[in-house]
């Protein structure tokens, strides 16, 4: 796909979001009781639907990581069912052994089928009696979430230790206000420990509030154009730790938010006169998926960049930091990675004709997608984007 200089609508619509409505989801299967609006429809949402209602012993769930880990716990908790849990080609590569380890020692019986540590999974659901566990925080807060979801289902509950780390907290947390919001008990993280009873839930309502990373690109664009974009359905006190979008974007590309509660809108508003900065330094730990953005961003712009707490997007859908080094290059920005970190170190000429690689990643894609305000650029594999935002190209006109 061909783009140069996309005008957006003033309006936009974005789904609900993906993270939001996965954790729903589980918990409604789980408890019952449970009304979903506005739930997502990205295509990793759909096959976790999917999955939640088959009665195939097979779940393939192809590129979507968080149905993998959220469905491992689900399943070993199923007493009687039997699945074998498989993916794609790149999800039997991305490593499930620390979540793996704890289920088995709460009791879980998990079997791998081919290599070590890596999907696919033969899983025998059964009660688990025990409750308490210990697991890294610092490689992915997915198992931390998918351990906290089954956790109130436990008869004896559990009590999860984080050890090292924590990695995306923000998403942590947005597990555990929504496991309280059904429960109406206070259930947080305290000192790295997590205690989870034994819950009830009572009828509850959600409407999912629009996904925070998607609303990323649209604050690129705004930055790049000087354009004001209004985007329903987002909320001030989001749950989503991607939110912090906002704090980012203001301070160094000059891009205010203005929150409409009544309309629960948001508006991007350049701000007149605004100076670059000299150089952009931040630690995105609690907020990963948001950095190619903010890479792109800074590129276009040709700021100075020093990016850390990445660590999470080498096991991401490709490995993220790799891929930013290789398509940043191509439009004129030469960096430095480390396991988790990347740095801009030269801004050259971009190359002329500019064809970006998708990696089979959505979020390289969308990331990059401003860029053709400066460029005609060329998207490869546009379509990855239905993973989490289907309408995506819709707006991009």
């Amino acid at each position: 796909m061909k783009l140069f200089r996309p005008v957006l609508p003033n309006e936009i619509q974005i789904t609900g979001s993906k993270s939001e409505s996965n954790r729903l989801l589980i918990l409604q299967k789980l408890f019952g009781n449970i009304e979903i609006k506005n739930i997502s429809n990205s295509q990793d949402t759909k096959l976790l639907q999917k999955a939640l209602n088959s009665d195939e012993k097979i779940i393939d769930i192809h590129h979507a990581g968080t149905a993998m880990r959220f469905l491992t716990s689900f399943f070993a908790v199923q007493e009687g069912a039997e699945k074998i849990l498989t993916g794609s080609e790149r999800m039997k590569q991305r490593p499930i052994k620390p979540l793996v380890k704890a289920l088995r020692e709460l009791g879980a019986d998990i079997e791998y089928l081919e290599n070590e540590g890596f999907p696919p999974l033969k899983i025998k659901g059964k009660k688990l009696e025990k409750n308490f566990v210990e697991i890294p925080a610092d490689i992915s807060s997915q198992f931390i979430t998918s351990l906290i979801l089954v956790g109130g289902k436990l008869e004896n509950g559990l009590t999860i230790n984080l050890l090292g780390e924590i990695t995306s907290k923000p998403y942590i947390e947005m597990t555990l206000k929504l496991l309280s919001e059904i429960s109406g008990k206070s259930i947080t993280l305290k000192d790295k420990t997590i205690q989870i009873p034994n819950i009830k839930t009572q009828k509850t309502v959600f409407t999912v509030e629009s996904d925070w990373s998607s609303a990323s690109y649209f604050y690129s664009f705004s930055a790049l154009d000087r354009q004001k974009i209004t985007l329903k359905n987002f909320n001030k006190n989001s749950l989503q730790g991607d939110s912090r979008i906002t704090e980012i974007y203001s301070q160094f590309f000059g891009i205010d938010t203005i929150f409409n509660e009544n309309q629960q809108e948001i508006t991007l508003i350049p701000k007149k006169n605004f100076s670059l900065p000299q150089s952009i330094q931040l630690n995105m730990n609690g907020c990963p998926d948001i950095a190619q953005t903010v890479c792109v961003t800074a590129a276009a712009l040709k700021i100075p960049f020093e990016i850390g707490g990445l660590a999470t997007l080498k096991i991401k859908e490709t490995d993220r930091l790799y891929a930013l080094q290789n398509e940043l290059k191509k439009i004129g920005c030469e960096t430095e990675i480390t396991d988790s970190s990347i740095k801009s170190v030269l801004y050259t000429k971009p190359e002329k004709n500019i064809s970006i690689a998708s990696y089979g990643d959505h979020r390289m894609a969308m990331a990059f997608a401003p860029y053709s305000l400066i460029q005609e650029i060329e998207i490869q594999n546009p379509e990855v984007v239905e993973k989490s935002f289907p309408d995506f190209w819709e707006f991009i006109k």
